[in-house]
């Protein structure tokens, strides 16, 4: 066990004959007390300081720990969302491709239907610019017609409408349109 400052200041020399000058001898037992305690005192404050310093080492070193399973944590996290954004890029463009299939699949479909569409205005557009053809030719024939002059050189006598009566007049008038 070691000497404490208390051992060495208790401490009896026996006397011999010619000894150590008792003074001298005191005052240097005196300086190595001092010594000693004050070697003790920085040997406790280094301790401390030591045990204090151990302890924040375990601190950081658990945080440093804590850390490295945080960033193996964040790491793993950040890896799946990297696989599902992925998988969902992957899903939206599988997606896209079927839904720009079906549209172009429906637009051919109505482009088919619209030509369809278009060749039958056609065929009847032209059945319609036969017929007025020819009801414009049968017109433009009857215009021709000499029935024409017939109707502009038949003479009515005035005379004769004035005494016929009204319900005969509109009957005449009727018959005579009926011939035309």
């Amino acid at each position: 066990m070691p000497l404490s400052p208390l051992d060495i200041h208790n401490k009896e020399f026996s006397r011999g004959f010619r000894g150590y000058e008792e003074d001298e001898v005191n005052e240097f037992l005196d300086q190595i007390i001092k010594d000693y305690e004050q070697l003790i005192k920085e040997k406790k404050r280094l301790e401390e300081t030591l045990s204090s310093r151990d302890d924040r080492l375990g601190h950081f070193t658990n945080i440093e720990e804590t850390l490295n399973k945080s960033l193996i944590v964040a790491q793993e996290a950040a890896n799946q969302v990297i696989d599902n954004a992925d998988k969902e890029a992957k899903l939206i463009v599988r997606e896209a491709e079927k839904d720009a299939d079906r549209i172009l699949s429906d637009s051919l479909s109505k482009a088919r239907k619209i030509a369809i569409e278009i060749e039958d205005l056609k065929r009847q557009s032209k059945v319609f610019r036969e017929r007025l053809r020819l009801l414009v030719e049968t017109q433009m024939d009857l215009i021709k017609s000499d029935d024409w002059k017939q109707l502009m050189e038949y003479e009515v006598d005035a005379t004769e409408l004035k005494s016929a009566e009204p319900e005969k007049l509109e009957v005449v008038e009727e018959n005579d349109i009926e011939k035309q």
